[in-house]
């Protein structure tokens, strides 16, 4: 479940980056720097939070990992 969990975060996060580029080119003229904007900053604080999250897990996982090798 881990797992399933950041590669579902990580998808967002480039979803968001492709999304902050269509904006900028296709949104109205008014909208786009704004719009662009906070997708790019909501990506950026989303990829602060799964690289957190994927520390946690590479540390939980070599932990049960090593485990296995000892037996």
């Amino acid at each position: 479940m881990k797992f399933y969990y950041l590669a579902v975060e990580l998808n967002v996060i480039i979803l968001l980056g492709a999304l902050a580029v269509m904006v900028f080119f296709i949104a109205p003229v008014q909208y786009r720097a704004p719009l662009a904007l906070i997708l790019v900053i909501m990506g950026f604080l989303l990829s602060m939070h799964f690289r957190k999250k994927y520390k946690e897990i590479k540390v939980w996982l070599d932990e049960h990992s090593e485990k296995v090798k000892e037996t």
